[in-house]
């Protein structure tokens, strides 16, 4: 059985598991995957906003195939799955810390 030290939580990750399945670590939000994570969300991120600056673009053009139409949207369906997940993961930190502080001797007032 593996231990978690007091200050450690659990952070859905922005890349998935054999078979689709989540990928989870377990820490402070200050090791050597967290940080990887913290990369991979902020190019993801990068990517969505070029993605939707590109989309916008293709829609003012009237030459765009259906083709291309196609596989922009494709991309955003991609695209809107990793911001989802890095919208997930950021909620439950979220949750949990707001949790832990409202259990804390000083917040209980």
């Amino acid at each position: 059985m593996i231990s978690r030290s007091p200050d450690a939580s659990v952070r859905l990750l922005p890349w998935a598991g054999s078979g689709g399945k989540p990928c989870y670590v377990i820490g402070d939000g200050t090791g050597y995957v967290s940080r990887v994570a913290d990369n991979v969300e902020s190019v993801q991120l990068g990517m969505a906003l070029e993605l939707l600056a590109h989309a916008d673009d293709m829609l003012d053009d009237r030459q765009v195939t259906s083709a291309q139409l196609r596989y922009v949207v494709a991309r955003m369906a991609e695209s809107l799955r990793d911001v989802h997940r890095i919208a997930r993961s950021r909620g439950e930190r979220l949750a949990a810390a707001m949790c832990e502080g409202s259990s804390s001797p000083r917040s209980r007032g």
